[in-house]
């Protein structure tokens, strides 16, 4: 099941993603994110072919009304979860940082996740329980190695309260920041080690539910900032807290008042 699903995605990737790279407009949606006509082809795609191969799961993608994607999460057999372009205003602008994010949740646990970068050909997938992989090699656990004063962090500023995300700002307690703009991507970058910590203040189940199993699957920390974990299964938007390792994990914590 899972070589067939990821190859499906590459070449779907490939035929519909790279040829709209920087070429295509950006419209508004109702909640002020981005849609391209390559979002809407790539999820008509992808359901296709998960359909016809499992048809007793039920699918959501991002690009659907609420009312169907609440629909979908009541099923027994199990849903699909897709993010048909996870960072859409990277790709309309040109900037290489965005994927195709696909989870398969079961029993209420993430138990398969896959996110695809198509610029760099990186596939990351991960089964519950059983770790996580990088085109097809195991990913090693990371230990940062480093305090949070050496650390570098991904945040996303503009979904935090304006008085959290004035303090970081203000008192960072890590020595370099980053802003990347894609979730899916985000949770497996630091699942891999390119940076150390990570705060996001509204993630949707479709841009987080993969790449935060990759990330488990690696040991990490994670919670909201309410201190409940990150994962619930349901369409309600979560924020993420994270880091690499337990010790820096507890650090962050600190910093960010999370008991």
């Amino acid at each position: 099941m899972n070589s067939y699903i990821i190859e499906s995605i590459k070449k779907i990737a490939a035929e519909e993603l790279k040829p709209l790279f920087a070429k295509v407009v950006r419209q508004h949606k109702q909640d002020g994110s981005f849609l391209t006509e390559a979002d809407l082809a790539v999820q008509t795609r992808v359901e296709n072919v998960l359909l016809e191969s499992f048809p007793d799961i039920t699918f959501l993608g991002e690009e659907m009304s609420a009312q169907q994607q609440q629909d979908a999460l009541n099923n027994p057999q199990g849903v699909w979860i897709l993010d048909p372009l996870d960072g859409t205003s990277n790709f309309a602008a040109g900037i290489p940082y965005y994927a195709v994010s696909l989870a398969y949740i079961k029993d209420g646990k993430i138990s398969w996740g896959m996110v695809y970068d198509p610029e760099r050909d990186e596939c990351f997938t991960a089964v519950l329980g059983e770790g996580a992989m990088l085109n097809g090699e195991h990913l090693l656990k990371q230990d940062a190695g480093v305090v949070i004063e050496k650390s570098t962090a991904a945040i996303d500023f503009k979904r935090l309260d304006s008085a959290l995300a004035a303090r970081i700002a203000t008192q960072p307690p890590y020595s370099s920041q980053r802003s990347f703009g894609g979730v899916a991507l985000d949770w497996c970058w630091l699942a891999a080690g390119r940076f150390h910590i990570y705060l996001h203040g509204k993630q949707n189940i479709w841009d987080y539910a993969a790449g935060h199993l990759v990330f488990n699957e690696l040991g990490g920390g994670s919670c909201t900032l309410h201190g409940e974990p990150v994962f619930d299964f349901s369409l309600q938007p979560r924020s993420a807290v994270a880091a690499l390792d337990t010790q820096l994990f507890k650090e962050w914590c600190h910093f960010l008042q999370i008991n």
